[in-house]
């Protein structure tokens, strides 16, 4: 009857304590001190089950060593995984000779902690104890996994959140609008590889005559790369407004990265400045791929040169700025390296070629239908179909 009355008060504390919801060390330190002051028993190590690993939470008791920094054995693992082991039995060394019993904590068929125990009251030999003590540490363990299970929750949903934030802050980064007039039509196609990609394009108006476009790449993915960009969208047009020249616009930019970039991120970009008038392209490749200029003829250039990617240097170590006229029925096609990067069955990459052999057979389809049938080309190609390893982005004019 006396162990009875210990047993209601220790489950008592226990489930009082769960109520005021303190927080897992502290309902461990009840566990700990419930066990010691209703139950007797001078002698506690717990351990717990956490993300597939095992971690000690409870070591308490004369002439035991901290098993906080002693690993669960993997006998104990093996051994007891669902009625209690004797520790004798399991020959497990002479630090754990001060401990008498193994009690698994089972819950839906997986073992979630070991209670050990010893110097135990006499009465608490009994199988009956036993499971007593087995039923008022799964109400611990549940508990502390239910307030784990719910803060991952909290968490989660959260991440859902700030993701959702991002993707609204990168869609409204694109151009709605692009050009499409008697001297030139823009089209853009892009295809993230995560919820987040770090790929970028915009078209910007300079004036009647001239706009600039843009196909950029950050290094890394999710939320720092989205707020990368937006930096670097916000600086690239208050430069236009300042009317400042191509090479400033690059140099600043730069500048800009290299001064709010984090985790050693960079960027990869191409830059254009096209003049309907005169028919110049003005541009820079800062470590880009090579943009692709079809002239009418199936004769190719690439546009190459300008300066290294954007954030490593605080000074780039040079910047050219390039002209080139622009034939009319020619084809100009931008785009981030996940377009190349692409790999067939035998490891073959679709790379800048296959875009070359490409546009020679498409040149003079609608943008729209040109990039619908490039990206089903590199589907076809990739050996893992439609799931690509990088963001693709593609960014076309063609001249008239």
């Amino acid at each position: 009857m006396f162990l009875k009355e210990r047993e209601l008060s220790a489950l008592l504390e226990i489930t009082q304590a769960i109520n005021h919801d303190p927080t897992e060390d502290a309902l461990y330190k009840i566990f700990q001190f419930t066990l010691l002051g209703q139950l007797n028993i001078r002698r506690l190590v717990l351990y717990v089950k956490e993300e597939s690993s095992w971690h000690c939470v409870v070591s308490f008791g004369a002439g035991l060593p901290d098993f906080r920094r002693i690993p669960l054995p993997d006998t104990i693992n093996e051994t007891c995984t669902s009625n209690p082991c004797l520790v004798p039995t399991l020959h497990l060394g002479g630090e754990w000779e001060k401990l008498e019993m193994v009690i698994p904590v089972v819950n839906n068929g997986e073992v979630m902690a070991y209670v050990l125990i010893g110097n135990v009251h006499e009465d608490y030999v009994s199988e009956e104890a036993t499971k007593f003590l087995e039923t008022l540490s799964n109400i611990l363990i549940g508990a502390i996994e239910n307030r784990r299970l719910a803060r991952q929750r909290v968490e989660a949903a959260a991440i859902r959140k700030e993701i959702e934030i991002a993707q609204e802050v990168q869609t409204m980064l694109f151009p709605r609008n692009l050009p499409n007039d008697s001297h030139v039509a823009v089209h853009a196609s892009y295809v993230p590889h995560a919820a987040i990609g770090g790929d970028y394009y915009d078209v910007v108006p300079i004036d009647a005559e001239r706009f600039l476009f843009c196909v950029a790449d950050v290094s890394g993915k999710g939320v720092p790369a989205s707020l990368l960009m937006s930096n670097f969208q916000a600086g690239l047009r208050t430069l236009l407004r300042q009317q400042a020249d191509l090479g400033t616009v690059v140099a600043e930019l730069n500048n800009l990265i290299y001064r709010n970039a984090v985790s050693e991120k960079f960027i990869t970009a191409f830059f254009g400045i096209y003049n309907r008038a005169t028919r110049e392209l003005q541009y820079v490749n800062a470590g880009h791929n090579s943009a692709i200029l079809l002239t009418d003829d199936n004769e190719h250039q690439l546009l190459a040169d300008g300066t290294t990617m954007l954030g490593i240097f605080e000074d780039l170590p040079f910047l050219n700025t390039h002209r080139v006229q622009v034939p009319p029925r020619s084809l100009l096609l931008t785009y981030t390296d996940g377009l190349t990067e692409v790999f067939d069955e035998a490891e073959g990459e679709f790379g800048e070629e296959g875009v070359l052999d490409f546009l020679r057979n498409t040149h003079y389809l609608p943008l729209p239908t040109l990039h619908r049938e490039l990206l089903a080309k590199i589907k076809d190609f990739n050996s893992k179909g439609a799931n690509f390893s990088d963001d693709i982005t593609i960014l076309s004019c063609r001249f008239k």
